[in-house]
């Protein structure tokens, strides 16, 4: 009988999000082997000893810190390297520097012989993704973004919290580009079976639409919020991520929004950006092409166009 494969996880960045991940990651004991690189040789060293410390209150996990050679037998790696947004910027602002730091990251992954699944966390993710994709000459469904699954938790949150309802219960997406032309999904949005607006009506009479947009506007800015107050975001993305992994590792079939390549799905082509996507072992196994509404299309059009006009200069010719 034939042992069975052990699963390993290539880290890319040991800062605020690798590191957060990597505690996720020995929490939740979704992968057998993780493997943290970082320029910052001894920083990666002293979590992988911090982490392994913890692994007599965890699952078994061989963790250690080492080099893109590793990245050979990674079934996923994952990407958390590059320029951090700071207090005033944009996610698009960071494109050229992390642009050039992808290039030669993805070039030396792919040197190892690696032929697993890339996850992107670094931004801005889509665009990082579009360049992970074009660098690494895999197949796109085997590139994913983090795209908007934090920015969807976010909004869960928020209104699991106005409806006064557990989040799990709440059944809702935002789309788009990972920043500020992100748009949430009205049309199918549900607590339970029920549609969010008919929810509204029989359980919060009081409540109203600019209340639902007010949650949204404050989706979309959670991280201007949070940069401001401490500097970073990482403890959400971090559980994003491993969700994430674990919907590759475990072959769930789960949907999740993530950055994905687009090739004639909600009529876009050329572009990775946050939609509903059903995920397992093979990477991004579908597109979820939801009914959304008019108004709907034509916001997730305008996100895809302003990514496409920020890429154009990187990527032309």
């Amino acid at each position: 009988m034939s042992e069975r494969k052990l699963t390993r996880i290539a880290v890319i960045g040991t800062g605020f999000v690798g590191s957060s991940y990597a505690f996720a990651m020995l929490n939740q004991g979704v992968a057998d082997e993780m493997v943290l690189i970082d320029l910052d040789k001894e920083k990666a060293h002293g979590d992988a000893m911090d982490l392994n410390h913890g692994l007599p209150f965890g699952s078994p996990m061989k963790i250690w810190s080492g080099d893109y050679s590793d990245c050979d037998k990674a079934d996923i790696v994952v990407i958390t390297a590059g320029a951090n947004q700071q207090p005033g910027e944009t996610r698009l602002d960071l494109i050229d520097k992390n642009t050039k730091i992808f290039k030669g990251i993805v070039g030396d992954v792919m040197a190892s012989g690696f032929d697993g699944i890339f996850i992107v966390a670094t931004n801005p993710v889509d665009i990082l993704s579009y360049a992970t994709w074009k660098f690494s000459g895999l197949p796109q469904e085997r590139v994913i973004g983090s795209g908007t699954i934090l920015d969807t938790a976010r909004f869960r949150f928020l209104l699991g919290d106005y409806f006064n309802i557990d989040v799990r219960n709440v059944h809702a997406y935002i789309m788009g580009e990972h920043g500020d032309t992100e748009l949430p999904v009205w049309t199918g949005s549900n607590i339970g079976t029920d549609p969010i607006h008919s929810y509204m009506e029989k359980y919060k009479p009081d409540g109203t639409q600019e209340d639902l947009d007010e949650i949204f506007v404050n989706v979309r800015d959670a991280a201007y919020h949070i940069i401001e107050r401490k500097g970073a975001t990482h403890y959400g993305i971090a559980m994003g991520l491993t969700r994430l992994t674990r919907a590759i590792i475990r072959n769930e079939n789960s949907i999740l929004t993530v950055s994905s390549y687009l090739q004639g799905e909600y009529d876009l082509e050329d572009v990775y950006i946050g939609v509903p996507a059903v995920v397992n072992r093979k990477g991004v196994q579908r597109i979820v092409e939801l009914n959304i509404s008019e108004d709907e299309k034509e916001k997730l059009h305008h996100s895809a166009n302003v990514l496409k006009e920020n890429m154009e200069p990187v990527f032309k010719g």
